[in-house]
């Protein structure tokens, strides 16, 4: 186990209203996608003379729609805190998942479910997991609690499930056994459709709200003949879906009772969600990939479209246009906040904890290209401060959870993937 500490004498500067990074343009987008002049007495930002990030875009002709919405100010934290490394012997972790006793369980992408103790040892992979078409992006992905976990010991996992005629996403529940070392009466809640042998962009996955119910997010596949189901209702690609967790659906689901609407659907135009959460309203966010530009981070409402392919904030991997695509469109919700160049996120957090007062409303999310995890601080639902935390230790940072001790735990998206805790300083 290795620990190593981490400190700052540098404090944040918050100035309401008066001052704006001059990395956002000062509009905002009407219907109609025109811009005009933003009213930024509502948004606090933090004083600086340049954003953390001064990179060239991928597309620099792309504005923002408005204040801080891109390259916010960079800041750093004055919390001193530790890194413990409990273990790297894990393989490729996807996600991680605290117990109440401070042990952890956590996914490795080849198809396996592991405990790690709160001291680092790690258990034997948990028999009885869904097979899983691990290839690509594909395989085990995320893990959840159910809410009367205490009671039922049942979880929830997402899966690259192998199908015939190609794979796709799917949603289990199980039974922990009271021994932890296998799972019963598993069960596949949700087949996404339509199946599709690919190998990206699964992008599945799941948090179970203050309602009861449990979201699932799902990716789109990349491929361009793939995308013009991100718009339709009768597919789950590029969706979040809502259902009980028995796998039956809400009655007050949006699009129920609607033709040739999958009735699951919560919301649409979705490329690769990575992560999603609840903040401490009980709101929903989430991050997802853009394409070569515009990775975003989203306020999650009930039937509302989120534009993909359509309305991107990015261009293709091949550097042209994303073909009739604009940064704004009446009736398309804009991303609160969005990266260009991309930091690939993957992993999300409302920090609630007590262990770390200054980060209290904070979002933390892992970036695994430049490999670090950053720290978005927020005021009224806008991103006003962006720290990359970690950046030294060169790893793609895969999920990031709160225990209930206030630390944060993360996984690194490696051969010999790591998991570390994240504590204050002794």
């Amino acid at each position: 186990m290795r620990v190593s500490i981490l400190t700052s004498s540098s404090i944040l500067v918050l100035a309401v209203a008066a001052t704006a990074c001059s990395g956002g343009a000062a509009a905002i987008a009407d219907s109609a996608g025109t811009l005009t002049p933003t009213d930024t007495t509502a948004v606090a930002a933090i004083s600086c003379d340049t954003p953390l990030e001064t990179r060239a875009a991928n597309a620099p002709d792309q504005q923002p729609a408005f204040v801080g919405q891109t390259r916010a100010c960079g800041v750093t934290s004055s919390s001193a805190f530790e890194v413990t490394v409990l273990t790297n012997a894990l393989e490729f972790p996807w996600a991680v998942e605290p117990l109440a006793n401070g042990d952890l369980l956590v996914t490795e992408k080849p198809g396996r479910l592991r405990i790690v103790s709160a001291n680092g040892t790690v258990g034997e992979p948990i028999t009885g997991v869904p097979a899983v078409a691990a290839k690509g992006q594909g395989g085990l992905l995320d893990v959840a609690l159910s809410p009367t976990f205490d009671s039922d010991r049942t979880i929830y996992l997402s899966f690259s499930e192998p199908r015939e005629g190609g794979n796709g996403t799917s949603v289990a529940s199980a039974v922990l056994s009271a021994d932890r070392r296998s799972l019963s009466d598993v069960r596949v809640i949700l087949r996404t459709l339509p199946t599709y042998d690919g190998d990206k962009h699964f992008g599945s996955r799941l948090a179970f709200g203050p309602d009861g119910k449990l979201y699932i997010t799902v990716g789109e596949r990349s491929d361009t003949p793939m995308r013009r189901y991100v718009q339709r209702l009768d597919s789950h690609l590029g969706k979040i879906m809502r259902i009980n967790p028995d796998g039956t659906v809400p009655d007050d689901n949006p699009f129920v009772g609607q033709e040739g609407a999958l009735p699951e659907i919560w919301t649409l135009g979705h490329r690769n969600v990575q992560s999603a959460g609840f903040d401490d309203r009980g709101r929903l966010w989430e991050v997802e990939h853009g394409p070569r530009g515009g990775d975003e981070l989203n306020l999650v409402e009930r039937g509302k479209n989120y534009g993909w392919p359509e309305v991107t904030y990015g261009i293709e991997y091949s550097g042209r246009p994303v073909p009739n695509a604009v940064t704004a469109r009446d009736g398309i919700e804009q991303p609160v906040y969005y990266w260009d160049p991309v930091i690939a996120p993957s992993g999300f957090q409302f920090y609630t904890g007590d262990a770390f007062p200054e980060w209290k409303g904070n979002i933390f999310v892992g970036g695994m290209k430049d490999k670090f995890l950053v720290r978005l601080v927020m005021q009224n639902d806008r991103v006003v401060g962006e720290e990359h935390l970690l950046a030294d230790r060169g790893q793609r940072v895969r999920d990031v959870r709160q225990g209930p001790d206030g630390a944060l735990y993360v996984v690194t998206d490696q051969a010999k993937g790591e998991l570390w805790k994240i504590a204050p300083r002794p």
